[in-house]
């Protein structure tokens, strides 16, 4: 693969449903079809990956080689693909890489197309209610389900038949998502004491991870839920339309990461050049760099939690780093080790860790995390706002 590559999932990411833990989290607050929205617990312990910047070490490539041959050696003995990506898998848990991963040809298509800012789906977000039953936390306004009068607050029952309630909303994900645009799948409401079925059919949406708010002191909200394709230059388009002194509110919160191009995009935004992270490349150093001409005299304050990761990170350490923002709310999930695919036999690929990231001054972020300026549980937004407004516009 060409370009900035992986940053990988905060945690090993099995075959099957479990792996729509990643593509929801990617689109969790961004008209994801049946994602979750950033209240549900299960989508907190997930994370995108990111394609990263370095290529296999030698000391690192013999655990992809043991991988690759694993799985070769079982199609050689007659094995199907199945068996021979869960040969792969096996060496793979062994190695003791706690975000290793594997992925089928089907799912690793997938999860390049959630990373580009798109996907297939009807266009609404989904989460668990304390009874049990998944309840529609969202719904996209042009979307599919839109159209077929879905509404927030709806239940779903059931989809194409099976009924939903209990089921790990990682499985209901599985069931609205789709590979084609034009498929239908019906689904199971209830309204109140209504209850009815429509059918509607799957397109093909983009996932908007930027928004951008007026905050009630002048200044302006920027949440970032993913860093997608084109995340990047959102943000710095939000910077640029700012008004003349308004202080940035970046909201990193439940961001678990995404494409590292993008974040140090993002960090383009707000640094005129300069430093945004290190990385070793068989053990040399490089380095990423913001491009120069951003804004560096905004008042910023990064609002992040236990929940930014990866990607994120690396842009929260910067910002820090730099003395370019003031970061309140909670100490981060700790994400910074980076991933390189390697593709098997059969299609399916197997991702294994080959080197980790530093901040601008040296700190190492892997299962350590980013410590705030200002640690905020409750009311971390209401602080960072008060925070913001005491930086005052720009000398």
């Amino acid at each position: 693969m060409s370009g900035p590559d992986w940053l990988t999932a905060p945690r090993r990411i099995r075959r099957g449903a479990a792996l729509t833990l990643v593509f929801a989290s990617v689109l969790a607050a961004g008209a994801a079809t049946g994602s979750w929205s950033e209240d549900d617990e299960e989508g907190r312990n997930a994370a995108p990956s990111a394609r990263s910047v370095v290529s296999l070490r030698d000391r690192d490539r013999g655990s992809a080689d043991d991988a690759v041959d694993a799985a070769a050696e079982a199609m050689a003995d007659g094995k199907s693909g199945a068996e021979a990506a869960e040969a792969a898998e096996e060496v793979v848990s062994r190695s003791g890489d706690r975000w290793a991963s594997v992925y089928s040809q089907g799912e690793f298509k997938d999860f390049e197309q959630a990373l580009d800012g798109a996907y297939t789906g009807v266009g609404l977000w989904a989460r668990r209610a304390a009874d049990g039953r998944i309840e529609v936390a969202k719904v996209r306004r042009d979307g599919p389900a839109a159209r077929a009068g879905v509404r927030r607050g709806d239940r779903l029952a059931s989809v194409d038949g099976r009924e939903v309630k209990g089921r790990p909303v990682t499985d209901v994900v599985a069931l609205l998502r789709g590979d084609r645009e034009g498929t239908p799948v019906a689904l199971g409401l209830e309204r109140g004491t209504r209850a009815w079925s429509t059918t509607v059919r799957r397109e093909r949406l983009s996932a908007d991870s930027v928004t951008v708010t007026r905050l009630a002191g002048g200044g302006v909200k920027i949440k970032v839920d993913a860093f997608t394709k084109g995340s990047g230059e959102a943000v710095r388009a939000a910077v640029r339309q700012a008004p003349r002194g308004a202080g940035v509110l970046l909201d990193l919160r439940g961001n678990a990461g995404g494409l590292v191009s993008e974040a140090v995009t993002a960090a383009s935004a707000l640094l005129d050049g300069g430093l945004v992270a290190t990385y070793d490349d068989r053990g040399r150093q490089r380095a990423l760099h913001a491009r120069p001409g951003g804004d560096a005299a905004r008042p910023v304050v990064a609002l992040v939690d236990g929940g930014t990761m990866s990607a994120a990170e690396l842009l929260t350490g910067a910002l820090q780093d730099r003395g370019r923002a003031v970061v309140v709310g909670s100490r981060t999930f700790g994400k910074g080790s980076v991933q390189m695919p390697s593709e098997l036999p059969d299609g399916s690929v197997a991702e294994l860790t080959v080197g980790h990231y530093r901040t601008p001054s040296g700190r190492a972020v892997d299962g350590r995390g980013i410590t705030p300026d200002l640690e905020v549980e409750d009311g971390a937004q209401e602080r960072a706002e008060t925070v913001l407004t005491g930086l005052g516009p720009p000398s």
